[in-house]
């Protein structure tokens, strides 16, 4: 039987080699860890795709702040996923949202489309949607293939039952992932109790923005 899999955010190339090689399934890159992710830098991303044999994932996101865009920035989310799609890249993480709180259809499906035929994950501005059920149905409407989420809360534990309850309405047809505050102390209650397939951490546990090997190794053990 597969083992679930573990995907490390990594905000540098140093944590990406350190996830590798301690037996991550995959890497979602990105740059400001401060502002919760954004689009990483290209050349950084032409290194890592170099280094890692695993699967590499990385962040459309123009700045921090809300995921309400505008016109200027949705060009260059477009312009990015064209440019990095170059790069043979595995996966494109974003998530844009109405100022209503909603998910916007339109331009996630516009995004979803340019990505193609790579996969596309909905980030966590899943988190600050108006309503998780109805948006989980238009996220799969968009074509997206994950959700990343920590359940609405401020992190996974806190978030544990919605996350459940989303695997649950989810039915296989999109995969929920657990992200946020996820650690090698709580990965098995996560495992137990939302019967996700998928988990994602930065794998953080010393001041800075280096993920730690034996974190990762922990969690991996525990899945």
């Amino acid at each position: 039987m597969k083992k679930d899999q573990l995907e490390i955010a990594c905000f540098n190339l140093q944590s990406a080699i350190i996830a590798q090689e301690n037996g991550a399934d995959r890497v979602e890159l990105c740059a400001n860890m401060n502002e919760g992710g954004t689009t990483p830098d290209f050349e950084i991303t032409e290194a890592a795709r170099k280094e890692l044999k695993i699967k590499l994932n990385v962040m459309i996101r123009p700045r921090g702040g809300d995921f309400v865009y505008s016109d200027a920035e949705f060009e260059q989310m477009k312009t990015e996923i064209q440019q990095f799609k170059k790069l043979n890249l595995d996966g494109f993480v974003f998530g844009i949202l109405d100022k209503d709180g909603n998910v916007n259809k339109e331009q996630n499906s516009e995004l979803v489309a340019l990505a193609h035929p790579v996969p596309c994950t909905f980030h966590r501005a899943f988190d600050v949607v108006a309503n998780v059920y109805e948006s989980l149905e238009s996220i799969i409407e968009c074509g997206f293939k994950t959700i990343l989420t920590s359940g609405q809360e401020k992190n996974v534990v806190e978030g544990i039952d919605v996350l459940a309850e989303l695997v649950r309405k989810a039915d296989n047809r999109i995969t929920i992932m657990p992200g946020g505050g996820l650690r090698s102390s709580n990965i098995g209650l996560l495992k137990e109790k939302t019967n996700a397939i998928f988990y994602h951490s930065s794998a953080i546990v010393d001041p800075g923005e280096t993920a730690n090997g034996e974190e990762v190794k922990a969690m991996k053990s525990r899945l």
